[in-house]
């Protein structure tokens, strides 16, 4: 097998590992398929968190025998008891030829351990094939199981000149419609959203996910209300038994309790202990979608991982129209927060610049 036909067929096992986005956290994203004879025989991906690994499921449905096949697997196959059995032990009973991987696998349970145990079983092993695809695709779960606390990214939608919002905060809308999609697209990823309770007391802010013709898994809406202002009539609090809703502050109020909220207290909000405190509770990442004050605040307590920054082609002026991070910022240009592994997306006229801090 040559290296073209090696690189093909990682990458659909990359584009399997994809579909499993929004229901395997906080575990990572996998996708394996078997080869044999030149055909694809076997195909599966981690599908939902607690459910058979991908090399399970590409096992189960295999159309003919596995033995002396070729297995593409995304990440190092597990060789620890979680939720599930081990996988390397599966691919060695069955009789699997040779495995390549694009990533080791940076959880501690499992780094190496795996190659390991298939290269005592006498199985040939590859490893780093797209593994920067990789590094991106499961940028969360690297994160998280190596901190234990959460990715966090923020996200703002601003004009050409640099707006939110206009004087009067009117934000409706200020990009195109496929822009908005996917958006709802990145909060199917994350595991939470997070605002400020401005955004609920402004907008009224749902803070689920509309996509249509698709399977979705709404994210844990979190709310900043230090003071306790959430209004009890918002859509996050009616609903809140319908989607998990958490306010985090500093006070309490019991009524909230009754409407299937969940309050967080904390003697004085801070958004470092705050990631910790969400990083036990199995948060693996959190969607800030705030206004100009919660982006700000992320950004100088340091917990921004990526931005999300959509730029539509329109100007609205205005010397008190809202700007897309607020907060104390920085007095220096050299301590400007620079972006690194920059993607650009564009959808008609918006574009999308996507980076990492």
């Amino acid at each position: 097998m040559n290296k073209e036909e090696k690189i093909k067929y990682m990458k659909r096992a990359i584009e399997l590992a994809s579909l499993g986005e929004g229901f395997v956290n906080p575990n990572p994203l996998v996708g394996a398929l078997i080869v044999k004879d030149g055909k694809i025989i076997g195909e599966g991906y981690h599908e939902h968190y607690g459910g058979p690994h991908a090399e399970v499921n590409a096992f189960n449905n295999a159309s003919e025998s596995v033995e002396a096949a070729t297995m593409f697997v995304t990440l190092e196959p597990c060789s620890h008891y979680g939720k599930t059995p081990p996988c390397a032990l599966k691919i060695i009973e069955k009789k699997i030829k040779k495995v390549i991987i694009a990533k080791i696998d940076p959880n501690p349970l499992v780094s190496f351990k795996g190659v390991k145990l298939l290269e005592e079983a006498g199985i040939e092993v590859e490893y780093g094939l797209l593994e920067d695809e990789v590094n991106y695709q499961n940028e969360i779960f690297f994160k998280y199981i190596q901190t234990k606390e959460p990715f966090v990214a923020i996200k703002y939608a601003m004009t050409l000149d640099g707006k939110i919002a206009t004087h009067t905060k009117d934000s409706k809308w200020i990009t195109n419609e496929k822009s908005r999609n996917y958006v709802h697209e990145l909060r199917n990823k994350y595991m939470a959203i997070m605002v400020g309770v401005g955004t609920i007391i402004h907008d009224d802010a749902k803070l689920n996910v509309r996509l249509k013709d698709r399977k979705i898994k709404n994210p844990i809406r979190i709310i900043i209300d230090p003071n306790l202002e959430t209004p009890f009539d918002s859509y996050v609090v009616t609903t809140a038994t319908l989607q998990p809703t958490w306010i985090v502050t500093e006070r309490y109020n019991e009524e909230y309790i009754k409407y299937g909220v969940r309050l967080i207290q904390m003697d004085k909000i801070n958004l470092k202990e705050l990631m910790k405190l969400l990083g036990k509770e199995k948060i693996d990442s959190v969607f800030i979608e705030g206004g100009s004050f919660t982006h700000g605040s992320s950004l100088d307590e340091n917990i921004v991982d990526k931005v999300y920054a959509f730029i539509s082609p329109k100007l609205i002026g205005g010397k008190d129209a809202l700007t897309p991070v607020g907060g104390l910022g920085v007095s220096l240009m050299k301590d400007a927060k620079v972006l690194k592994n920059i993607k650009y997306h564009y959808f008609d006229e918006d574009i999308l610049i996507e980076g990492n801090i």
